[in-house]
């Protein structure tokens, strides 16, 4: 699933192409993408209407529309690309199209389809599982390493499950935990509570740097992930740890281990990272 340097990468490359355009023709190739609201509806809304803005909100994306937001989330396999002609052939697994007056398009291609656009009221998110229960945002002046620190005093979860939960801090994913922990020398098994005032401070410089250096190479392309122009990201290439198990510590040249933690493969360095301080 794209996580937020992946979705901020989409956001930041759909800004200059797809504001204050004239939606001449809405397009839905697969009904179940639009939640709680007819296709007629959904089209008739946003059909004569254009994006004002776009930011983001943890993994989501949100398109303002006059009174209205049309938020999408990407899920598993979900682009949302910009094609500067109608005439290039969509692909397959197109599960809608916003065309433009001047002839270009935007699609969201899907080949799972478990992708999601929902139209709500502008700022009523109560119908959007998830959406209105994020915690704080992980690149902005609120989260602060006393923020953190706050965070983990007295809760027994591992910190690992921590940085997963959605309603603490918003966008992190399995990826960019494993970097940050990594890169902060701390274990995903300790538990949040463990952690002294120190190493939050740590953690949180290393969450941001990673989130940053991520953003800047335009997020991790495994597979599926594409920017809103359709090209991979680079940050794959400068993975200390996610998915090298087996491989040497970059840091220490110990071989690096895997294991589930918070229900997810999680990858981390024995060595550099003590499961106890």
């Amino acid at each position: 699933m794209p996580e937020l340097p992946e979705v901020e990468t989409v956001r930041r490359s759909l800004l200059p192409v797809v504001l204050g355009r004239p939606i001449s023709k809405v397009e839905v190739l697969t009904e179940r993408i639009v939640q709680n609201r007819s296709i007629a509806e959904f089209q008739g809304l946003l059909t004569g209407a254009s994006f004002e803005d776009l930011h983001r909100r943890g993994k989501y994306l949100i398109f303002s529309v006059g009174e209205w937001e049309l938020v999408a989330h990407l899920r598993m396999t979900g682009r949302l690309i910009y094609y500067s002609s109608s005439t290039i052939p969509r692909a397959k697994h197109t599960s809608a199209v916003f065309s433009f007056h001047s002839g270009d398009e935007l699609r969201f291609e899907d080949v799972r389809k478990f992708g999601t656009l929902d139209l709500v009221p502008k700022g009523d998110y109560a119908s959007i599982k998830g959406l209105h229960s994020l915690g704080v945002e992980p690149i902005s002046p609120e989260f602060t390493a006393e923020l953190l620190w706050e965070l983990c005093r007295g809760r027994q979860a591992k910190i690992k499950a921590l940085l997963l939960d959605q309603t603490k801090i918003a966008g992190l994913g399995n990826i960019y935990a494993d970097e940050s922990l990594f890169a902060a020398g701390i274990h995903p098994e300790r538990s949040s509570a463990s952690l002294t005032e120190a190493e939050c401070h740590r953690l949180h410089r290393a969450i941001r740097e990673v989130l940053e250096e991520a953003i800047a190479h335009q997020g991790t392309t495994f597979r599926d992930y594409r920017t809103g122009f359709g090209q991979e990201g680079a940050f794959q290439n400068r993975l200390q740890i996610y998915g090298k198990k087996g491989e040497a510590c970059p840091r220490c040249g110990v071989n690096l281990a895997h294991k589930k933690v918070a229900g997810r493969t999680s990858h981390f360095c024995p060595a550099c990272q003590r499961e106890q301080p």
